[in-house]
């Protein structure tokens, strides 16, 4: 189903298959640098999951991610961005402790005003995600209250246009005070 503005609705095939490359590239860059990455993609519910919206969330993660290394000094050995229609993507492969990417990773997560919008997956060259559980980290929230994000999104407990006004809410207020 197709709406205005080119917005074109996702099936969850698509969505799979999505993953299924993401997951390829993942493992090619592992492949090709032997060193951790970061992916990134942005949390977007629903089924329209490219615009000017998600690719304004992923474009400000691009920038901190960019800034983050540059003021760690840390050996970037690539970076690519996707302009997907199941949603922008990215891959950094940083040559750097896994641990101490994913706990900066964490930081720009829960202390950026848009963090919150992210999620910024730190792979290591045995090809495991590293989890916030293994950093004792708590669990991701809910964008609309308290409770574990995981938890809300299963139930539904909250309707899908409360979430992207929500998310709305967020960006256009750090687009007018970054």
């Amino acid at each position: 189903m197709h709406h205005a503005l080119g917005q074109v609705e996702v099936s969850l095939d698509e969505m799979l298959i999505a993953r299924e490359e993401r997951a390829a590239r993942q493992a090619a860059a592992l492949a090709q640098f032997r060193a951790p990455l970061v992916s990134i993609t942005i949390v977007m519910p629903g089924p329209v999951k490219d615009g000017g919206l998600p690719r304004r969330v992923l474009e400000v993660a691009l920038e901190q991610m960019d800034s983050l290394i540059s003021a760690r000094n840390w050996s970037l050995l690539s970076r690519e961005v996707f302009w997907q229609f199941t949603g922008p993507e990215a891959i950094y492969v940083v040559d750097v402790e896994p641990q101490v990417l994913k706990s900066a990773t964490i930081a720009l997560e829960e202390h950026h005003p848009i963090g919150r919008l992210w999620d910024l997956d730190v792979i290591t060259t045995r090809g495991a995600g590293l989890s916030r559980f293994q950093l004792w980290r708590p669990a991701r929230p809910c964008l609309l209250c308290h409770r574990p994000a995981r938890e809300c999104s299963r139930s539904r407990r909250h309707s899908l246009p409360e979430l992207m006004k929500q998310i709305r809410r967020m960006v256009d207020h750090f687009d007018l005070h970054p």
